[in-house]
């Protein structure tokens, strides 16, 4: 008979047959979220050091890598997301006002300075999507933190603001115990695990993921098993809405992403879907159309990790999130609340700080105005210790 390990790293329970009202804002049905991955020219080429040309995602269904030879076909689909494919998502957002999150591969971006411009003057979230778009899964963790790191830095320098969500895609088995452990994302999205955020201990951390999808995904035009008509991946998306809709008014909506890629469902054929289905999505009032950054901000609000957050074991980003947002709420100034949080986690935090009355004592002390201790601690009592 088989043993069951009890450290099992895998969860099969998750939030079992007692699912939690999401309770999204303004009372919406369920929320609904667009990425656009952007990876043209951060994928597998020779002239990017790398030992073979890219197969994957693309028109030529079944490519193998050509081993160190520059495949001309696989090269110039790529360069068509970037050069036609993107603009086209783009224009189908922008004029109908639409919140986007990007998963920006970091060394695509910087190779399309003008896609870059596009998506700051739009608005749109752009996550880290990592470094270059590879397989991780034979990395070292070193090597894969490092090009986490490098990923977060160059994308700071050419947006102006690092991203707070990471998707590898192309992951290993450290991939999430290594976006926790940096410390700076507010969510990580390498899950498929669910259909509403949940809380993990990775890292060392006390971590967000905001699951995402390979269903709903444009990628199933480029796959054996797929899509082959634009009418086709309306209608999946169109059955996979209607059922997320139809639960949110029992109190049961969850969370629908739709994954898309310049490449392919930037073509015309596959544009006038999405097309379609943007306008559908627009139809329904109750549908809550948003990035996975405000996602996870609700959830981080709303919904704490079961027994409190334990603010030893948070990264600086979760950590100015919650607690920045309780001083804030009693300075009156949300640049203040952030800064105060900052100040206390940057002084360090032991276990002896995951009570109320030791982190209100020191959030009031850190505060460059005086703070109303009693008004910080009555906010932490619903926050930690649940």
């Amino acid at each position: 008979m088989f043993d069951l390990d009890q450290d099992y790293p895998r969860d099969m329970v998750g939030y079992g047959r007692h699912r939690p009202d999401p309770r999204w804002p303004a009372g919406k049905r369920v929320a609904v979220q667009f990425v656009v991955n952007y990876e043209e020219g951060g994928e597998n080429c020779i002239l990017h050091g790398d030992a073979a040309s890219e197969a994957f995602l693309s028109e030529i269904v079944g490519a193998l890598p050509w081993l160190g030879q520059r495949h001309a076909n696989m090269e110039s689909i790529y360069e068509y997301g970037a050069r036609a494919g993107f603009w086209r998502l783009w224009r189908a957002f922008t004029r109908r006002n639409l919140p986007v999150t990007v998963f920006g591969v970091a060394s695509a971006m910087q190779r399309n300075p003008e896609a870059v411009a596009a998506m700051v003057e739009a608005g749109w979230e752009i996550a880290s999507h990592g470094l270059r778009w590879i397989d991780y899964r034979d990395y070292s963790p070193q090597a894969e933190r490092a090009d986490i790191d490098a990923a977060v830095a160059l994308q700071t320098e050419l947006t102006g603001r690092r991203p707070l969500g990471l998707y590898q895609g192309r992951t290993s088995t450290n991939t999430l115990a290594l976006g926790a452990a940096e410390g700076g994302f507010l969510y990580l999205a390498d899950s498929y695990a669910d259909e509403l955020p949940y809380w993990v201990t990775a890292g060392g951390r006390q971590q967000l993921v905001v699951p995402y999808t390979l269903d709903a995904n444009d990628m199933r035009f480029a796959t054996a098993q797929g899509f082959n008509s634009g009418d086709q991946f309306f209608t999946y998306l169109k059955d996979s809405f209607d059922v997320l809709y139809r639960e949110g008014g029992m109190q049961q909506g969850g969370m629908m992403s739709v994954g898309l890629h310049c490449r392919l469902v930037g073509r015309p054929g596959r544009a006038a879907a999405l097309e379609r289905f943007l306008d559908y999505v627009g139809d329904h009032p109750g549908a809550w159309v948003t990035t996975r950054l405000d996602i996870a901000r609700h959830w981080i609000a709303a919904h704490p990790p079961r027994g409190g957050y334990r603010p030893s074991r948070m990264g600086p980003a979760l950590f100015r999130e919650v607690f920045g947002a309780v001083c804030a709420d009693v300075s009156g100034s949300p640049e203040a609340g952030a800064a105060t949080a900052e100040r206390v986690y940057a002084t360090g935090l032991g276990p002896e700080d995951d009570t109320v009355p030791n982190l209100s004592r020191r959030l009031a002390e850190a505060a460059s105005a005086p703070a109303d201790e009693r008004a910080i601690r009555g906010r932490l009592e619903v926050l930690i210790d649940r």
